[in-house]
């Protein structure tokens, strides 16, 4: 009955996914496919990878949705921050790893608390769906370190400025101009990871 019941769920989640993601469904499978090696790499490989590997491919699919309709799906946003979840306390379980656990919790708090800070200063440039996506962003960079979530969550006001500056200088939008921040938060998390990454090698 219980496993019954899972399928339905699941079945039912899909249901309600699939019209967010089916518009775009080119461009998320070509971020996805490109995604999964990129998640791989970059969390080790390690027990965390199959929780890198679900937020990237979430990722892909909520930065093309964010970028064409400036929405970030709770039907995405919430199953990809809980599965996350669940995978890392497997992982801390798996290995022992519950320093990086409680860091991780700690991380996904700190910069959604900052972000939800942001956006009651700000909300038509920073929306609740942002705050909600640094809850996943803050608990893979906590799982990894604090310098990291220090990083994933300034990355993006760096990226999004620069971007900003650009479209001004060449005349392609105006000073009152919305741009999406999702996929700054996205690409800008990336880049820390890649980064730190990369300085470990």
């Amino acid at each position: 009955m219980t496993t019954s019941a899972t399928r339905d769920g699941l079945a039912g989640l899909l249901r309600r996914i699939a019209p967010e993601v089916r518009p775009y469904w080119r461009t998320v499978t070509g971020l996805g496919v490109a995604a999964v090696p990129w998640a791989v790499w970059v969390s080790g490989p390690s027990p965390a990878t199959p929780a890198f590997v679900v937020a990237a491919l979430s990722g892909a699919a909520l930065g093309v949705i964010d970028a064409r309709t400036q929405r970030l799906p709770n039907v995405l946003v919430y199953p990809t921050l809980g599965v996350v979840g669940l995978l890392l306390a497997g992982a801390a379980v798996g290995t022992g790893a519950w320093a990086d656990l409680a860091r991780a919790g700690m991380g996904a708090l700190a910069l959604s608390g900052v972000y939800l800070v942001l956006h009651l200063i700000d909300a038509r440039n920073l929306g609740l769906g942002d705050v909600k996506l640094m809850l996943v962003v803050g608990m893979l960079a906590g799982w990894n370190s604090w310098q990291l979530v220090l990083w994933a969550g300034a990355m993006p006001f760096v990226l999004g400025g620069v971007c900003a500056l650009a479209l001004l200088a060449t005349r392609r939008a105006g000073r009152q101009a919305m741009l999406p921040f999702g996929p700054f938060v996205l690409i800008g998390a990336a880049t820390a990871a890649t980064l730190a990454r990369l300085v470990e090698v």
